[in-house]
C-alpha cells in the first residue's frame, strides 16, 4: 500500500505525546515490508485558508508550528488523492481532528482531514464524503469545520463494549453513500493504550469494513495517523488497518 510520510515527521517538535520520539519510528518499523513510501509535501497555504481562519494559521506561525503543521496536512491530501484510485494511508504528524477553523487543542494545528476533503471538493475530483473518525477522543474539530457542509457525513463510534463498537461501524459503514471514505485513525483505543476498549485485529476489521463499504459506493478510501501513544503495538494497529483496507 502506498503510505504518504516524510522524516520530517520523525522530529519532536514539541512537548506533548503526539510528538513523542519512537512513535513514528515504531509504525515504520512495523509497516516497512509493506509500504510503498510517497514523500509528503505541505499543503498549499490556500487549501488550508479554505477551513481555517487566517487569524488560526498566523497562530500557528507565530508558534513556530507551521511548517511541519502544513506538511502534515499536505499529506493528507495526497492520501485522499491517491485513495480515489487505490487504499492509502497517510503517516503523518501533527494530528488534527481537534483543529476547528479557528481554535485548535488536543496536539493538533491544522485539520488534516478537513484540508483534505475540501482540496478534493474544490478540485472537482468528489462531490460528497464519508468519515469514519474512530480515534478515542471525539473528533469536535472535524465535526465543527464539516458538519453544516452538506456534502459530508461524519461518524464518530460512541459505544463502550467492544462487539457493541464494531456492530457501530458495520451499521453506519452499511448505509455510507459516498466518493470517498476518509479515516481518521487513531489508536489510543486499544486494550494496551489509553482507551482500553478494542483489540488488533478490531483495526484489520474496521479497515476491511470501509474498503468493502467503498466497492459497493465505488468510492475512494484513504486514512490518516490521528492519535495512539504506546510504541509497543500502535505499529502492529497500523499495519492491521493496511491490511484491512488491502484486502
Amino acid at each position: 500500500m502506498k503510505v504518504v510520510f516524510h522524516e520530517d515527521f520523525y522530529q519532536v517538535y514539541t512537548s506533548d505525546p503526539a510528538a513523542e520520539p519512537g512513535r513514528m519510528e515504531a509504525i515504520v518499523a512495523a509497516i516497512k515490508e509493506q509500504a510503498e513510501f510517497i514523500g509528503a509535501e505541505p499543503a498549499e497555504e490556500a487549501h488550508i485558508a479554505a477551513v481555517h481562519t487566517s487569524e488560526h494559521i498566523d497562530r500557528v506561525r507565530r508558534m513556530g508550528l507551521y511548517d511541519i503543521a502544513a506538511l502534515a496536512a499536505g499529506g493528507a491530501v495526497q492520501a485522499a488523492a491517491i485513495g480515489l484510485s487505490e487504499p492509502c494511508f497517510a503517516l503523518i504528524r501533527p494530528p488534527g481532528h481537534h483543529a476547528s477553523a479557528g481554535s485548535a487543542w488536543g496536539f493538533c494545528y491544522f485539520n488534516n482531514m478537513a484540508v483534505a476533503l475540501q482540496a478534493m471538493k474544490q478540485a472537482g475530483r468528489i462531490q460528497t464524503a464519508y468519515v469514519l473518525d474512530f480515534d478515542l477522543h471525539y473528533g469536535d474539530g472535524t465535526v465543527n469545520i464539516l458538519a453544516h457542509r452538506d456534502w459530508v457525513d461524519l461518524h464518530n463510534p460512541g459505544a463502550h463494549e467492544r462487539k457493541a463498537y464494531l456492530w457501530e461501524v458495520a451499521e453506519e459503514l452499511a448505509r455510507c453513500r459516498a466518493d470517498i471514505i476518509g479515516i481518521s485513525a487513531g489508536f489510543d483505543n486499544h486494550r494496551q493504550d489509553w482507551g482500553g476498549l478494542l483489540m488488533t485485529e478490531d483495526y484489520f476489521e474496521m479497515g476491511r469494513m470501509v474498503r468493502e463499504a467503498a466497492r459497493r459506493s465505488r468510492a475512494g478510501c484513504f486514512a490518516i495517523l490521528e492519535g495512539g501513544y504506546n510504541p509497543y503495538v500502535l505499529g502492529r494497529n497500523v499495519l492491521a488497518l493496511m491490511n484491512g483496507l488491502s484486502v
